[in-house]
């Protein structure tokens, strides 16, 4: 018998690295990461080029047909302010249960159409000093 240390009948072998890890002696310098460093997160609802088209338009629409409800600029005001009112309450809705594009678009037509309307309001005012809608 030798006066050696016990050595085990196996070869030995080194450590598997896990993936993307650095061979041995090597440290990233972290201009190229080796692995995923964060978890990445994704929209359950995506907002979809489609959906926010048709909230566009249907939008668009539903300002349109208030506005022309109106025959003097007091009414178009006031039927513009219920209509925003009652399409961004329908964008709430949408972006809570349904389709958060259609959502959108409903709420940037109704966000135009006030505009439109205080543009025109404005533009009265400021020619003849006479606030229309009272």
């Amino acid at each position: 018998m030798t006066n050696r240390p016990y050595q085990s009948h196996l070869a030995y072998q080194p450590a598997v690295p896990p993936p993307g890890a650095a061979p041995p002696g090597r440290h990233p310098s972290g201009l190229f990461p080796a692995g995923r460093q964060r978890p990445s997160y994704r929209e359950p609802h995506p907002v979809r080029a489609a959906g926010l088209l048709a909230g566009l338009g249907a939008g668009a629409l539903w300002m349109l047909l208030f506005g022309l409800i109106a025959s003097t600029l007091r009414g178009y005001g006031w039927w513009t302010i219920l209509a925003g009112l009652l399409a961004w309450g329908a964008a709430l809705l949408l972006g809570r249960a349904g389709d958060r594009g259609v959502a959108a678009g409903v709420a940037i037509s109704a966000a135009v159409g006030w505009s439109i309307a205080a543009v025109v309001i404005a533009a009265y005012w400021s020619t003849r000093l006479d606030w229309p809608l009272w």
